[in-house]
């Protein structure tokens, strides 16, 4: 059996890569139940994630600690563990914190490759906390991203996570969000929100609007206008009516309906759909995270090991 580090899953799941196994997971035959989802504290969300495909079964174990920014530790604490389906032997097990991290951001550049204009090359995100890095290296192996604005409740993070980017985009941490998201390609909200941070209004046309954060029905990045203006995507229909906040208040507040969700990520990975069908249209990916994504991302990084 394989003890896969967070190190190893850096060294062996590069975002590109990572991309393109995502890619064919959602084309491949993968099951994927809808997660566990138990609230077990004030501050603690536990999630269990099982799957499984011809070859492989996997389950992933999530805390979701909102409280662990306060003490200096990452807000996802997960373990991944992948058996053999032929035999039931564990194969390995995987650092899940580093996976969930790299698979998420890379969800969202796989939808990006179907929904955001091709010129793309400006970037907002909203969020500095762990996954903000990630999303901006998985956006740019998609699409040409050059210029990158980051917003944060706490400019001091914002500011921190520029700084560790600076080498690679023009990339600056702002205050005026509004502006910047008017002027924004690609806007990617990873965010703990309960309230719009994002508002319709501002998105200018053509824009494509990445929502990875908000997990839970009473969480939102965006309010309902931003919703109603876009062509809807998820990552799974089942996922997206049991959790994806962003869509269920707009809809309660009659702006949406979760039948106007146009498709999944399978739909666009197996050409069933097309995405982004004209330069104007405003597109919406809201990702709640499967586990045909982690499934896909530990068959790659376990053979990579």
């Amino acid at each position: 059996m394989k003890i896969i580090s967070a190190a190893d899953v850096a060294r062996t799941a590069p975002y590109r890569d990572l991309v393109e196994a995502l890619r064919q997971g959602f084309r491949d035959d993968i099951a994927s139940p809808v997660r566990h989802h138990h609230e077990v504290g004030p501050t603690s969300t536990y999630l269990l994630m099982p799957a499984w495909s011809k070859d492989f079964v996997g389950l992933k174990t999530v805390m979701l600690k909102t409280d662990n920014a306060a003490k200096g530790l990452p807000t996802i604490q997960a373990n991944y563990l992948l058996v053999d389906a032929a035999t039931g032997e564990t194969v390995a097990v995987i650092d899940g914190t580093e996976l969930t991290r790299r698979r998420t951001a890379a969800a969202s550049a796989l939808a990006a490759d179907y929904l955001a204009r091709k010129e793309a090359s400006m970037l907002v995100l909203v969020g500095a906390g762990a996954l903000a890095s990630h999303f901006v290296r998985a956006h740019a192996t998609v699409r040409p991203i050059k210029r990158v604005r980051i917003y944060n409740r706490t400019r001091e993070k914002a500011e921190a996570v520029a700084q560790g980017l600076s080498g690679e985009f023009d990339i600056q941490a702002i205050d005026d969000l509004e502006a910047a998201v008017g002027e924004a390609d690609i806007v990617s909200c990873v965010t703990t929100s309960t309230r719009p941070i994002v508002m319709g209004r501002w998105l200018k046309p053509g824009t494509h609007l990445d929502l990875a954060g908000a997990y839970k029905p009473p969480m939102r990045e965006t309010d309902g206008d931003a919703v109603a203006r876009a062509r809807v995507f998820v990552d799974t229909r089942e996922g997206a009516g049991a959790e994806a906040g962003d869509l269920l208040q707009a809809r309660d507040e009659g702006k949406f309906r979760m039948e106007d969700v146009v498709g999944e990520l399978a739909d666009l990975c197996r050409g069933k759909l097309k995405g982004r069908t004209s330069p104007d249209e405003i597109t919406l990916f809201k990702s709640c995270g499967t586990a045909i994504e982690d499934l896909a991302a530990a068959i790659m990084i376990n053979a990579r090991s």
